[in-house]
């Protein structure tokens, strides 16, 4: 049987409450102000919020639960599910602020399994929470044009879908809570194992002589195309630029949650443990901080070994 839901508020949404003001959640946040929404902002980082408050009719928050007051959604958009647990059920205490209700947007890449226990916490205090996480890096968070992948209750989804839309211009409604946190580690999973095998092809071809620059541009007229072929090996790796802004910690975090759920389903996911394992030793090498593009520096030294 299915959980019984809070019961939504009604009206249109004008007051929304924004937390993680990082590489993502400042222009997905921008996007929400401009549209004219009442924007409520708090990160943890006072140095943020103070720039952001200072570029926005936004209003800074002094805690997040301040961030809370009189919104009917409150989204999250923090380095992971850990994180959002905190600010929500823990030393944070904002479920104890937020009204019978109101909706959260965990935005933030989550272990699934996770989300569905803050589900039923969140439920106990009339809360909703569905999980919307977002693709598509810096570039489309800044003009609109994420993907985002939302699980949960579909009444609440259709009623949070004019918020999303000021900040992507694709939904998709992937099932009940926790499954677009699971789609979202198992699309990093698919875009992390394209990078590391581009990056592999470029090393192994400029060893026999190939050009990088022409390699690149046969893979993108042929069946090795992928996202990294068409927009990180020569923007970011092959010119030495490795700023696409998501970094190779964020990387290594969401390929640990992507393993862990095939462990969860009982799917014996051989590869997606290997690579896992790959981007972790690259955080520790590169340190967590580091673009993800910059595994193309960690397989190069490491092939000299």
């Amino acid at each position: 049987m299915s959980p019984v839901l809070p019961k939504l508020t009604s009206g249109p949404i004008t007051e929304i409450g924004f937390v993680g003001l990082g590489q993502m959640g400042q222009p997905m946040a921008a996007l929400l102000a401009k549209a004219g929404y009442k924007l409520r902002v708090f990160d943890a980082d006072p140095v943020a919020s103070s720039a952001f408050a200072a570029s926005s009719a936004a209003k800074l928050c002094a805690t997040a639960a301040d961030v809370a007051v009189g919104v009917q959604v409150y989204i999250t958009m923090l380095p992971d599910g850990r994180a959002v647990q905190e600010v929500l059920t823990g030393a944070g205490k904002v479920a104890g602020v937020l009204a019978p209700g109101a909706i959260v947007a965990d935005m933030s890449s989550s272990d699934p399994v996770g989300t569905r226990k803050l589900g039923e916490a969140l439920a106990k205090r009339a809360v909703v929470l569905v999980d919307a996480p977002v693709s598509g890096g810096v570039a489309r968070a800044r003009n609109g044009t994420l993907s985002i992948m939302a699980g949960g209750d579909p009444k609440a989804i259709e009623r949070l879908r004019p918020v999303f839309e000021k900040m992507g211009n694709k939904v998709f409604l992937t099932g009940p809570l926790g499954s677009g946190h699971a789609m979202k580690a198992l699309n990093n999973y698919v875009s992390a194992a394209g990078l590391l095998a581009a990056a592999e092809a470029i090393l192994i071809g400029r060893a026999f002589g190939l050009d990088p620059e022409v390699m690149t541009d046969v893979l993108n007229a042929s069946t090795g195309r992928n996202n990294s072929t068409d927009l990180k090996l020569k923007q970011h790796i092959l010119s030495g630029k490795f700023g696409t802004g998501f970094s190779v910690g964020l990387m290594a975090k969401d390929l640990a949650t992507a393993s862990d759920l095939a462990e969860a389903v009982g799917a014996k996911a051989l590869f997606a443990r290997q690579c896992s394992g790959l981007w972790s030793e690259a955080a520790r090498k590169l340190g967590p901080g580091a673009d993800h593009t910059e595994i193309y520096r960690y397989l190069e030294e490491r092939g000299r070994k």
